[in-house]
């Protein structure tokens, strides 16, 4: 996921410092970040609170994700 990684390089931190930012496994930070794992809302959430993202900027990414997940193999995605 392009942009995730864009605004986590931003601040200069490693995939290990969003994770522990956003009470999240180091691994599937990178997972989202490279496309592999199509994370639950509530994941991004977390994500969007810990890069301190702004509610419009938030629902970006969110568009972008289940623009990713409309697109990727159903092995990738979560079931609810």
């Amino acid at each position: 996921m392009l942009t995730l990684t864009r605004l986590r390089l931003a601040k200069h931190w490693s995939r290990a410092e969003l994770a522990r930012r956003a009470r999240m496994a180091a691994g599937d930070v990178g997972k989202i970040e490279v496309g592999r794992l199509m994370p639950y809302d509530s994941q991004l959430r977390k994500l969007a609170r810990a890069l301190g993202l702004a509610t419009e900027t938030a629902s970006r990414l969110l568009d972008e994700v289940e623009r990713a997940e409309a697109s990727a193999p159903a092995s990738t995605r979560h079931d609810p």
